[in-house]
């Protein structure tokens, strides 16, 4: 018999079902420590300083590794709600010859310039709503409420790349460009100028052409619409301007959505070789809330919605020809932020996702929340909270009317998860789990990386991420999708960043390399270092450390050309 915390698995087709969602199938826990200091106003390094070296980092190493994410809180007396609110600040550990130096600076977004000059915020964030200006008369005042606000640029989510360029990005259609060894910002790019889309997100794809791929959305009279996006590649000896560079950028899809009012939040998407997968989720946006917002005096993150009543839909695209499959593909309610891997094998695409049951957490990661005091609330606040696991969905990419009805059509070797066509056009998806059980006491996992440069969209053994075992990340992990083995670096009070693969110079194998990641912790002053491990053994092989406070952020690229 197997107790209520384990998967129950099909004798006929060895798929997983559960009774329990992911949240509940992991540990609740007890004394959880305050991280309130990690989510506090931090001074920016603009000159970089030097670290202390423990351990040996590889003289092979030289580049930087660059960091995004929230870093100052309040103007004034006016506080942010919500975490992702926070003003962007840039990070750069510039590696060389076994040294590092770090800097940082603030993002000098219109939003931080303007915040800053009236001391107040003047900006509406994704969880913060600007106050109209007090200094206005009481009709200019009512009336602004009725203006919907410009989207911000405060592009806190991560570090991009077009045509060579370097930007920072967040998810509506202002990004900036920055100057990755000084960090300085540029000038900011307006998404709407190239191509049909209102937004996009930060966690574009590349192919091994040099393109760039990414995802949109789009809504007028004619709908709510996701589109795909392709940037071309740098034109080979091009005069290179010291300026943006997104000509000649294309919407190569466009996604009409399942129910209009209420299109899906999107994080990111799935890409192979041959296609890209959107994946149209229960988080639903209502757009006649989204009009009303200002009005009712609501901040943006307050018109989202997990609304289970929803299937999950993967949309299959060929990304060389933008055609869209005539087969719907779906599956159970499922919440998904960040993508592992998908590759294809013998007719079928083969998808690998941090998954959940339960699409509330975005809302959940409030500035209140997360600076709850150590013990009962902040138990009660991560108890309550969404579990990602690994998961692993299997797409017959030859679905046709010879297609036998209710039968599994997954038959490569050693696979769980099922598709089965139950409609004329429809199939019905369930996934295999891509863990053992030893993965529930870490929490499960997020941030997941892959040796990208020579694996993405390809078959692939090894990934890495963040366990999460508190509100904020206090594990890595390395995981074999082949024997679903875990390596783990985990101390008490440390909390990592995102871990980031970099593949020596003379690998061949795929986790022949390093992971580096950022440390912090709330137990102490200026205690940050950057953590190199040896990616095959996963232990440490040296330590930078910095003498100044990192707030916890969110994404961060590997530069090897820094």
């Amino acid at each position: 018999m197997k107790s209520a915390e384990q998967p129950a698995m099909s004798e006929s087709t060895g798929e997983q079902t559960h009774s329990v969602s992911s949240r509940q199938r992991c540990p609740q826990a007890s004394g959880l420590e305050s991280i309130a200091p990690l989510v506090s106003t931090a001074e920016e390094t603009p000159h970089p300083i030097t670290t202390t070296i423990k351990g040996t980092i590889p003289t092979w190493i030289n580049g930087s590794f660059l960091r995004n994410g929230p870093g100052k809180f309040e103007f004034g007396e006016d506080r942010y709600t919500h975490w992702f609110d926070g003003m962007a600040m840039m990070h750069r550990f510039h590696i060389c010859e076994g040294n590092v130096t770090y800097s940082s600076r603030f993002l000098r977004s219109d939003s931080y310039v303007l915040n800053s000059e009236r001391n107040r915020i003047v900006v509406s964030e994704f969880g913060t709503l600007a106050m109209p200006d007090p200094c206005k008369n009481i009709f200019a005042r009512f009336f602004s409420r009725f203006t919907i606000p410009k989207a911000t640029d405060n592009a806190g989510v991560n570090f991009v790349k077009y045509k060579g360029d370097y930007y920072v990005s967040t998810e509506t259609n202002y990004m900036r460009r920055v100057d990755p060894q000084s960090l300085e910002t540029k000038e900011k790019v307006d998404w709407s100028q190239y191509v049909a889309v209102n937004a996009a997100t930060a966690h574009p794809h590349y192919d091994r052409d040099g393109a760039t791929y990414n995802m949109g959305n789009s809504y007028g009279t004619s709908g709510f619409f996701y589109n795909i996006i392709r940037v071309p590649p740098p034109e080979e000896n091009a005069a290179k301007e010291d300026s943006e560079d997104l000509n000649g950028a294309q919407v190569i899809c466009s996604i009409q959505a399942s129910e209009s009012r209420k299109p899906s939040y999107f994080h990111s998407f799935v890409m192979s070789e041959n296609y890209i997968v959107f994946v149209e989720q229960p988080i639903k946006l209502d757009l006649l809330k989204f009009m009303l917002y200002r009005i009712a005096g609501k901040s943006f993150h307050k018109v989202m919605t997990w609304d289970p009543t929803y299937e999950t839909i993967f949309h299959l695209v060929n990304r060389h020809t933008g055609k869209k499959s005539e087969v719907k593909y779906c599956a159970a309610p499922m919440f998904t932020l960040h993508q592992i891997n998908a590759f294809e094998d013998s007719g079928f695409l083969v998808m690998d996702m941090c998954c959940g049951d339960d699409g509330e957490v975005i809302a959940d990661y409030t500035l209140e929340n997360l600076r709850r005091d150590t013990g009962e609330e902040m138990d009660k606040f991560y108890n309550s909270m969404c579990r990602n696991l690994p998961r692993r969905y299997v797409l017959p990419l030859s679905v046709d009317e010879e297609t036998p009805l209710d039968q599994n059509l997954v038959t490569l070797p050693n696979y769980k998860a099922t598709a089965k066509k139950t409609n004329p056009g429809e199939v019905y998806m369930t996934h295999e789990e891509l863990h053992d059980d030893e993965l529930l006491q870490y929490g499960g996992l997020e941030f997941p990386q892959i040796n990208y440069d020579q694996y993405n969209g390809r078959p692939y053994r090894y990934f890495y991420a963040c366990g999460f075992g508190h509100v904020f990340g206090d594990s890595l992990l390395k995981m074999d999708v082949h024997t679903k083995e875990l390596k783990v670096w985990r101390y008490p009070g440390f909390f990592p960043s995102e871990p980031v693969f970099v593949a020596s110079p003379r690998a061949t194998e795929e986790d022949d390399g390093v992971v580096l990641s950022v440390i912090i912790t709330p137990r102490e002053e200026k205690s940050t270092f950057l953590l190199v491990l040896d990616a095959k053994t996963f232990t440490e092989l040296g330590r930078a450390e910095v003498p100044v406070n990192i707030p916890y952020g969110t994404h961060g690229v590997f530069n090897g050309m820094g």
